[in-house]
């Protein structure tokens, strides 16, 4: 079954106000976006069944009246609920099974911004006279800061790109010998435009433009940007298009990033490469093995050359800026740490020259 099948049958057991919510409101963004709406909506209406309007039989008998009458009690409520709560489902034998769900902090918010959402468009529609979500505050949250890449992690990152070699051998070396212009194309491009990954394997051939030195992505929420080319980028596309990607036969099919079937890179075929090459090159912290850590190289790399933060933001696609300040408390924790670390506590040579206890005796 496709996403789109999947998110279909998703929404037909929804109420109608969400089914337009997410495929009309919201129809700019992925569609596994739209599916975490659903799932995360989903919830919520079970929980108001179960504990605010047990006189509903299925969720999609919910109305907007029935949203009118939530609380900001009942959003708290949902808040704890969230923490730990059981889901029946059926298993292939057609008997009930029951699980425990549990959801972090970050998992928490994410649902409560669902809901955001979905009471934002339905007060915005009239179909709501008031908007209670603002009345709920979202979980703390204490993530620790993600480091991006050294230099030298990245150097030897892309030597092993490169020079592939020199690291594998047997049937690690056949495949990479067999994608190889390919993934530097797609990792090269990675880290000199700081695209994120969903936007990378989106792209098509008629996407880029060697006239221009551009290409261009599809921006959470539809809008499309333009993003110009390092001259490194720019090389290794046209080398993997000119003499890769063009003697590819792939009908029906005009994406630029392809797999060895001809058909359109996923996230997870890029991420699994990414953890080989790191892996190859002595690079295993987690944070650092994924693709984002390319792209919040890539931020801290133009906040080091003393590219204005807002121009960091706009390159990065990022609608606020505050997103693109926690790439800047990376940066300025790395200039704090120089600082620091050359800083001269006391002249060790003058310690040195102090007379010894003894000797003014």
């Amino acid at each position: 079954m496709s996403k789109r099948s999947y998110l279909q049958d998703r929404l037909s057991a929804l109420p109608d106000f969400v089914f337009s919510f997410i495929e009309h409101y919201y129809d700019g963004d992925s569609v596994n976006t739209q599916i975490a709406y659903s799932i995360d909506i989903k919830t919520f209406l079970v929980f108001l069944q179960k504990y605010k309007f047990p006189e509903i039989e299925n969720p999609e008998d919910f109305t907007p009246a029935h949203m009118e009458a939530v609380t900001a009690e009942d959003l708290l409520n949902f808040r704890a609920y969230l923490k730990e709560y059981e889901v029946t489902t059926q298993n292939a034998a057609g008997n009930p099974v029951t699980r425990t769900l549990r959801n972090s902090p970050f998992g928490i918010n994410r649902k409560l911004s669902s809901i955001r959402s979905l009471f934002l468009y339905l007060y915005k529609t009239d179909k709501i006279r008031e908007n209670i979500t603002d009345k709920v505050d979202m979980m703390s949250l204490h993530q620790k800061i993600k480091q991006p890449l050294t230099a030298q992690e990245t150097v030897r990152i892309l030597d092993v790109l490169f020079e592939g070699e020199k690291y594998f051998e047997g049937r690690d070396l056949t495949e990479y010998l067999n994608r190889k212009q390919r993934d530097i194309a797609i990792f090269v491009t990675y880290l000199g435009t700081g695209v994120r990954v969903s936007e990378l394997i989106n792209l098509n051939v008629d996407d880029v433009s060697f006239e221009t030195s551009s290409f261009i992505v599809t921006r959470k929420g539809g809008e499309q940007q333009e993003i110009f080319m390092p001259l490194q980028v720019e090389n290794e596309l046209a080398k993997y298009i000119y003499e890769v990607r063009r003697n590819i036969d792939t009908p029906g099919e005009d994406a630029l990033f392809v797999s060895r079937r001809g058909q359109r890179m996923s996230v997870a075929a890029v991420e699994k490469n990414l953890k080989k090459y790191c892996h190859a090159a002595g690079v295993y912290h987690k944070d650092k093995t994924r693709p984002h850590a390319l792209r919040r190289t890539f931020a801290c790399s133009l906040l080091e050359d003393g590219v204005d933060i807002k121009m960091v933001a706009e390159l990065m696609g990022h609608k606020n800026i505050e997103v693109t300040h926690k790439f800047y408390a990376q940066y300025s924790s790395q200039k704090r740490k120089e600082v620091m670390r050359s800083r001269t506590v006391f002249d060790q040579k003058e310690l040195e020259e102090l007379p010894k206890p003894n000797e003014n005796q």
